[in-house]
């Protein structure tokens, strides 16, 4: 039986968009923007890195990263992201969100410049601190997945919150576009000042001394947009939810909400210890009670967003290494170190803004209209058949003529995965988990996700290492290994599409309705539910 909702929680699920709202999804967004920007710009420097650093003859591939530096250089900032999703949803269930939302901030703001200023000259000490600085930027990075999904979710109406939370990471898209963009500038404007337009030219390969500068600056410009938000996010109020339901203090989430809203609210000190003294809302994490509640839905977010972060961050950290395996960006001996940037990042920069961009806003616009799981299981299963389309028939697409056709499919698998699955991923884990355990809930669900990530860094590099040998590109990968590769990640899709019937549908329900934290009685308690379907367990 359900009991009678908090008066302010009843106040924040039926409020109207107001423009709180937007300051919170600018806020909270603004650290996604930064996220995407310094995980996805190290895709657009690696060549170039490899190309000052390891020019030396009687390297094995004069010019380019070796395979365990280029994954170490790729993966690092994704191991750290891992960690910090754990560390930091685990404390944002203990010391609430914002006490802990500034720290991620913070870190990922220093290590940004940090990473840009890697000291020497020299590889080995170039490639080691800038791993260092990556790792811990990573950490930074990993904990604004929890804090701001649950703190968006926590502070928004129940009708518009799918949109509230996926606008917050859509502003992911923005971030890649950013990285491009900031990319193409600089090594546009370096190219002209030292080498002519050699990026627009097949020009013989040149690499000046000046373009150690353009991977530090492409780099070091994530910070800015996140430093300039810092102040704002130091100034946002515990959330009502954490506040009353977990620090048990019903009079400063009433004071805290009511000047966000801008109404009188009632502080019901009694309910919230009824509430919070029931044993129904006390089990933990590791708890029989909550594998009976929430196992199932912590096993389908976990595995869908395992499975989807393997696919999306193959496709956008190698999309370079597809490319140009299929021509569209030319050898790297014909163009200069800089024009290779400007050509990496110019591809980059149309893919997302044709497809990566326009699937978040998709999702932000329809998911509270179609929901959680009609998305999540349409994206897998568009997303499946893009990649067996492009992968079955691969030496099709690398003929000339059909090269326009690859990236344009290619380009639909990253709309789907954002139209889709990468947004689903990251809105559900924060709607579905009780208050305080929400945070690590989520956390746990990311860190999935990222080791999802860590799967297809590393693994594609290797995979797509093997090229057919009546293929030579410079050295970079052709051929066979990709073509595997993508018939892999289509197979991997096809599992998403098999793991969404785990995940619940919390379209148009308050927060208290999908983890069961209004339910009176343990025995009227309703069994772990899926999308459309009621699971006993």
């Amino acid at each position: 039986m359900a009991r009678e909702q908090l008066q302010v929680l009843s106040a924040l699920d039926s409020a109207k968009t107001q423009l709180y709202h937007f300051t919170a999804i600018v806020i909270a967004g603004m650290g996604f923007f930064t996220d995407a920007y310094d995980l996805f710009a190290i895709s657009l420097v690696t060549r170039l890195m490899g190309r000052i650093y390891y020019h030396v003859e009687g390297h094995p591939k004069p010019g380019t990263l070796p395979p365990s530096v280029a994954s170490s250089v790729t993966g690092v900032a994704l191991v750290g992201t891992l960690c910090g999703q754990l560390f930091f949803g685990w404390l944002g269930d203990k010391m609430g969100r914002k006490r802990v939302y500034g720290m991620t901030l913070a870190i990922m703001v220093i290590c940004s410049l940090a990473s840009g200023l890697s000291f020497g000259n020299e590889a080995r000490g170039v490639m080691t601190t800038l791993c260092f600085f990556r790792f811990w930027l990573g950490f930074g990075i990993g904990g604004d997945y929890p804090l701001s999904a649950t703190i968006m979710s926590e502070y928004s109406n129940k009708k518009t919150r799918g949109a509230f939370i996926a606008a917050v990471f859509a502003m992911q898209g923005f971030g890649i576009l950013a990285s491009g963009i900031v990319a193409l500038i600089t090594s546009a404007a370096f190219d002209h000042a030292f080498n002519g337009p050699s990026y627009a030219t097949n020009a013989v390969a040149s690499t000046v001394p000046q373009a150690d500068y353009v991977w530090r600056i492409i780099l070091m410009f994530g910070a800015i947009p996140a430093a300039l938000t810092y102040y704002w996010r130091m100034k946002m109020p515990e959330t009502a939810r954490y506040t009353a339901l977990v620090a048990k203090n019903a009079k400063q989430a009433a004071n805290d909400m009511a000047r966000v809203l801008q109404v009188d609210i009632e502080a019901e000190q009694e309910k919230v210890e009824q509430i919070v003294q029931d044993t129904k809302n006390s089990f933990g994490l590791f708890s029989k009670q909550f594998a009976r509640r929430h196992g199932l839905h912590l096993l389908g977010t976990t595995s869908t967003w395992f499975l989807l972060d393997i696919a999306f961050y193959s496709q956008n950290l190698f999309q370079k290494d597809v490319l140009t395996g299929i021509g569209w960006i030319p050898a790297a001996a014909k163009m200069s170190a800089i024009g290779e940037v400007f050509r990496v990042a110019r591809a980059q920069t149309l893919i997302a803004l044709c497809s990566t961009v326009p699937g978040y806003w998709f999702t932000v616009f329809l998911i509270d209209r179609m929901g959680r799981f009609k998305i999540q299981l349409m994206g897998f299963s568009f997303m499946t058949i893009f990649m067996f389309a492009l992968a079955i028939p691969y030496h099709h697409w690398t003929l000339h003529e059909n090269r326009i056709g690859f990236v344009v499919m290619y380009s639909l698998t990253f709309f789907f995965a954002n139209f889709g699955p990468n947004s689903t991923t990251f809105v559900v884990p924060a709607e579905i988990f009780p208050a305080r355990l929400r945070s690590t809930c989520h956390g746990i669900s990311a860190a999935a996700g990222k080791a999802g990530a860590i799967v297809g860094a590393y693994g594609f590099l290797y995979a797509s290492q093997s090229t057919d040998p009546k293929k030579t590109d410079a050295g970079y990968p052709t051929g066979i290994g990709i073509r595997y590769s993508l018939i892999l990640l289509g197979v991997i899709n096809f599992l998403g599409i098999i793991f969404t019937f785990l995940v619940p549908e919390a379209n148009g329900k308050s927060l208290e309705e999908m983890s069961g934290e209004n339910e009176e009685d343990e025995t009227e308690l309703p069994a772990a539910t899926t999308s459309n379907r009621t699971v006993p367990v």
